[in-house]
């Protein structure tokens, strides 16, 4: 590769670089929940042996996991990083696709527009929003390297070097995803197209195959992959969902969202007709592109066996990542990328066999306008997949993850390291935390992974608790927005107003007024802490709502008292010391300071 061309690769690799952060700009990641927190209390909890190899889990995972154990090495308690990792990784893999799609057309430009519309996908979401998004960008990288392998094996291209890769990628991406499994079949189309003779590379894949079987049920005690939702495919495999499963992904990728909202964002009858006027033009211009692509494969006749088994390998390759995805619960949208990007690769070679480049000098017109019809067909879907990048708030994880990130937002984000020890009271519990993420979730900040001290309690109300001491902090739901609030300052004032004379640390001066909110049993308890010298006429006159008098006696450097009341209820108590501390090193209002006071309303 000459200086010319790692230049203009770099600027490739720069640009989808760019692309990949505008066009995922406002996702993050700024605390974790539900799975991501579970891998990350296993991280910290479990040696690296019992991380990357858990014996007697469900899956076993082990090149996912020894990946997942290195990005939260690296993050550590720096959980904004999630994000910008993952754009990286896509990058990279983006990357990948517009090399691969830059070798099927024969041309950069259509190379670039795969790589382009790879990162422009709205199926990228998992990708992007979860840390469980780096094992299905792994998977799809392995995915598509094993692709390109038996495309360059079935082209004569490379025969020695790449099949055996194809093999240690077959190997590792089971461990990634044990649906890509699948891809077996696709060894076995591509041997069958080569029309094979040699035995060694159909032992080779084979007894990766059976490598993997056999790891699988010595770690987890059975070869049947595991459902989505906590099931298992043996126990909800049906045909008839597996072919609606199935056809609702080649919709999918065809535009269509075939599926639910809380699954694909906004179903296709709630879209906007606009967005369906798209689509349908999108795939208009995809047929023709079919159209003439195979007018002109069936005029070229001679090549028709070289070019074959190519077009019916990525057509085996998108049908297995369809049908290895059909056959569980659901159709998650996150599960079409890999069948998509196969899909867009498989354009980028019918541009090379519908205008060959070698026509350029003589039609200059031809290869330009067909593959024009693919850039017009990428333009096209880039306010459609822009608008459905929108909805991703209709997601049913995505209001989970924003409460998550504005609960860090609103305790880590404001408060740092003085979250810890702080004991958080959250108003109502309609986002049902469950104990394990109130427990866990604020040892994701702590370097030290312990947050000590810091203690979560759900209330119903304000009145459940007493005055707001420093080491509390109180939120409320807010579910119209997916928020938490911080309301700490709010209730303090509510709870205890200083009026006058009366200060943070506690100090009151001789004349001071407080309004104090009542507790459950409507008592108001006074300490008060005189550092002065003590002659036994000291009092403090303490007038409740303006008339009911009370004299505390002074006698002791620390005393006691209590006021009756109703429960919740606002008492206004005003101050009248006959004394102040002589040795106070300032004056803070008109009147001296007097006492310390420590008031609780419990």
């Amino acid at each position: 590769m000459g200086e010319k061309q790692w230049k203009n690769e770099l600027i490739a690799a720069a640009l989808l670089l760019v692309f990949a952060f505008f066009i995922n700009r406002g996702i993050e990641i700024k605390g974790l929940y539900m799975d991501d927190l579970y891998l990350w209390s296993c991280y910290g909890e479990q040696s690296f042996a019992q991380f990357v190899f858990p014996l007697g889990s469900t899956r076993f995972r082990f090149v996912y996991y020894l990946a997942a154990w290195l990005e939260l090495m690296v993050t550590g308690s720096r959980i904004g990083w999630f994000v910008p990792i993952n754009i990286l990784l896509n990058t990279c893999i983006a990357y990948t696709v517009y090399r691969f799609g830059k070798r099927l057309s024969d041309r950069w430009p259509v190379g670039f527009l795969c790589g382009i519309l790879y990162l422009l996908s709205r199926m990228s979401y998992y990708q992007i929003s979860q840390v469980y998004g780096l094992m299905e960008s792994l998977a799809l990288w392995a995915a598509i390297g094993i692709l390109y392998c038996l495309y360059r094996y079935l082209s004569g291209e490379e025969t020695k070097r790449l099949l055996p890769w194809a093999s240690v990628l077959y190997f590792s991406v089971c461990f990634i995803h044990e649906r890509y499994m699948a891809l077996l079949v696709l060894f076995y189309g591509a041997f069958l197209m080569k029309k094979e003779k040699r035995r060694q590379p159909w032992l080779h894949v084979t007894a990766a195959f059976l490598a993997v079987q056999a790891i699988r049920f010595l770690t987890i005690g059975t070869i049947s992959p595991a459902g989505t939702g906590g099931t298992n495919v043996a126990d909800t495999f049906r045909i008839s969902d597996t072919f609606r499963y199935a056809f609702s992904q080649v919709l999918y990728i065809f535009g269509i969202n075939a599926g639910p909202e809380h699954l694909s964002g906004l179903s296709w009858g709630a879209s906007p007709a606009w967005v369906r006027v798209f689509v349908i033009a999108s795939d208009l211009f995809l047929l023709t592109m079919t159209v003439i692509f195979l007018i002109r494969l069936l005029k070229e006749k001679e090549a028709l066996k070289e070019r074959l088994p190519v077009i019916g390998l990525f057509l085996l390759f998108i049908a297995l990542c369809i049908g290895s995805s059909s056959v569980t619960i659901r159709v998650e949208t996150r599960w079409i990328y890999v069948s998509m990007t196969g899909a867009w690769l498989l354009a980028a070679y019918m541009c090379k066999i519908a205008a060959p480049r070698q026509e350029m000098k003589v039609r200059i017109s031809w290869p330009l306008l067909y593959c024009g019809l693919f850039l017009v067909y990428g333009l096209i879907m880039f306010p459609v997949e822009s608008f459905y990048r929108g909805k991703y708030e209709n997601l049913y994880y995505w209001p989970n993850q924003l409460r998550y990130n504005s609960l860090a937002e609103e305790t880590y984000g404001k408060y740092k390291d003085g979250i810890f020890g702080k004991k958080i009271y959250m108003i109502g519990n309609s986002y049902e935390m469950s104990d394990f993420t109130a427990q866990t979730f604020f040892k994701t900040f702590d370097k030290k992974r312990k947050a000590e001290g810091t203690e979560v309690y759900f209330i119903d109300s304000i009145h459940d608790i007493g005055l707001v001491k420093p080491n509390m902090l109180i939120l409320r739901e807010e579910p119209a927005h997916n928020r938490f609030q911080d309301i700490t300052d709010f209730v303090k004032r509510i709870k205890l107003e200083p009026v006058y004379g009366c200060y943070e640390d506690g100090w009151l001066d001789e004349s001071a007024r407080i309004k104090v909110m009542t507790g459950k049993e409507g008592k108001i308890g006074l300490k008060f802490y005189y550092p002065g010298n003590i002659t036994g006429l000291e009092t403090i006159t303490v007038t409740i709502n303006g008339n009911k008098k009370q004299i505390i006696p002074i006698n002791a450097s620390t005393v006691t008292a209590e006021i009756a009341g109703e429960p919740s209820q606002i008492k206004e108590l005003d101050f009248e010391c006959n004394f102040y501390y002589e040795n106070a090193s300032e004056q803070r209002g008109e009147k001296h300071l007097a006492v310390v006071a420590e008031i609780t309303a419990d």
